[in-house]
């Protein structure tokens, strides 16, 4: 099926209207940019979250911050935009067909004609060089969770294809880099970090199953899996269940990453996080409405601010 007539100046239709890559980025680039959704930054803010995350509970965990830390955390960012977008467009080449399908992303630079299929796979390939580049600055134990990485953001696109649940591949993906980071600041990947991966699962559980409701009447007609399809008019109800989980996961890892041993201040102040975190993620789900899209893309955009909650506690508790 050949997708309807792209927004003035190719313009996606869910990215922000007057944001840099439309207004100020040259012609010949943009549609490599839209391709990286860098005129839609909250996937790039949802993938570097769960990095800070685990970069701070490994320094509140040995209690041994370092200069290095500083290039993890600037690595950290170059990284999660550059594999945000490599990822993103290794979703829009295997979703091309099914996206010329569905409103909200016919509009995309490859259904839409901007670019063809293989000067996207060339794009791709470039980013993910930028991204190795900065990963081979990192420890060995973080360039292996680095390579491992590349497994569940190559399986994601294909999720919504065999199961209701496409999400939690989602969350594997984009939660890596509280692995990754702790790895990188503690030379391996500890019990903590675990917990805090699964915490982030939960997360992205959340704030994807709002983001999907957007498209679950196009889904159905195309045959795209969700679990806001799975959900339907239960949807409030399972997303309090992935808040419960997000909430109490985290706060298990901030407690066996041994955070007592700094101070009992330090230890009430970081799970102070979670618990913050959770207030705002309930702020959400009181302005629910699955069948209001401006809506449901607000909420989801918000959850920049739910991720970077904890952070600041986190960073807080360092200080003491």
């Amino acid at each position: 099926m050949q997708g309807n007539a792209p927004t003035p100046d190719h313009q996606v239709a869910d990215a922000v209207t007057g944001n840099w890559v439309d207004t100020y980025a040259p012609a010949f680039a943009r549609p490599y940019l839209r391709l990286s959704r860098a005129d839609r930054p909250i996937g790039t803010w949802l993938l570097l979250i769960p990095c800070w995350w685990g970069l701070a509970l490994a320094i509140l965990s040995d209690g041994s911050p370092r200069l290095e830390d500083l290039w993890i955390t600037i690595g950290c960012a170059l990284g999660a935009f550059l594999m945000r977008g490599a990822g993103c467009t290794w979703n829009d080449i295997t979703d091309r067909e099914f996206d010329a399908q569905v409103e909200r992303t016919r509009s995309r630079p490859i259904p839409s004609g901007q670019v063809s299929v293989r000067q996207a796979a060339a794009w791709m390939i470039l980013q993910c060089l930028l991204a190795l580049a900065i990963l081979l600055s990192f420890n060995m134990a973080a360039i292996a969770m680095g390579v491992l990485s590349l497994l569940p953001v190559t399986i994601y696109p294909f999720a919504k294809r065999f199961t209701w649940w496409p999400q939690v591949f989602l969350g594997l993906a984009f939660n890596w880099g509280a692995l990754l980071a702790w790895a990188a600041h503690s030379g391996s990947v500890g019990w903590p970090a675990i917990t805090l991966y699964l915490a982030g699962i939960a997360w992205t559980l959340f704030y994807d199953t709002i983001y999907a409701h957007q498209d679950a009447e196009d889904d159905e007609l195309v045959g795209i899996k969700s679990t806001a399809r799975l959900f339907g008019t239960d949807t409030a109800k399972w997303l309090k269940y992935f808040l419960v989980a997000t909430i109490a996961l985290m706060g298990l890892a901030i407690i066996d990453a041994g955070v007592p041993d700094a101070s009992l201040f330090a230890l009430v102040v970081a799970l102070g996080g979670p618990w913050a975190m959770g207030w705002h993620m309930m702020w959400q789900l009181r302005g629910l409405d699955i069948e209001d899209n401006a809506k449901l893309l607000q909420l989801f955009r918000a959850n920049r601010d739910t991720g970077l909650i904890p952070l600041i506690f986190f960073c807080v508790a360092l200080l003491l």
